[in-house]
């Protein structure tokens, strides 16, 4: 019942507390045990708790914390930890999920990022580097735009010359010039 709480596919949820200021949701990823590039035995290295902000939940402010494992390689000696993107990005203090909700109550409902950062409990600056991540993405997605098939202009102010600052329009061919009596 506790993993529809979380609603992240091979993920185990180890304890659900209930804290002072939030909801803490404690959680393991279920996966095979990774293999090296240098093709080494790994084995396990120990346990490292990560924090994230996550959704509210039951009108309470969460925090998801991700109990990855770390894993080493015999032979190289090299240590990692688990990653999956699914759960969180790295160097992100929130959540994939609740990264992609923040950005979708400023950017296209124009909340300002103070308002989602209230209802998840945490600082300005961690919705909004969340925001700056996933907007980036969005932006410069090539299918965001679709092909030119009309480009129109409008009448634009080009200058405002002589004496009087008379202002000079330009305008697209066909399109009468606007008539404008000096000040």
């Amino acid at each position: 019942m506790c993993a529809l709480l979380v609603g992240l596919p091979d993920v185990n949820v180890i304890g659900v507390g209930d804290w002072p200021n939030w909801l803490r949701v404690v959680i393991e990823t279920l996966g095979e045990r990774p293999g090296c590039a240098c093709g080494g035995v790994v084995h396990r290295h120990g346990i490292r708790e990560v924090e994230f902000v996550d959704l509210p939940a039951f009108g309470r402010p969460t925090r998801l914390v991700w109990r990855k494992q770390r894993w080493r390689c015999t032979t190289c000696r090299r240590c990692w930890c688990d990653d999956d993107p699914e759960i969180a990005t790295a160097r992100c203090a929130l959540t994939t999920r609740a990264a992609r909700w923040s950005t979708l109550h400023v950017g296209r409902s124009g909340r300002a990022v103070s308002d989602p950062a209230h209802e998840l409990g945490c600082g300005w600056h961690t919705v909004k580097d969340a925001v700056v991540a996933i907007g980036e993405l969005l932006v410069d997605h090539p299918d965001r735009i679709g092909d030119v098939t009309a480009l129109g202009l409008d009448e634009t102010l080009f200058a405002k010359l002589g004496k009087y600052r008379t202002q000079s329009w330009s305008a697209p061919p066909g399109v009468p010039w606007p008539r404008r009596t000096p000040r």
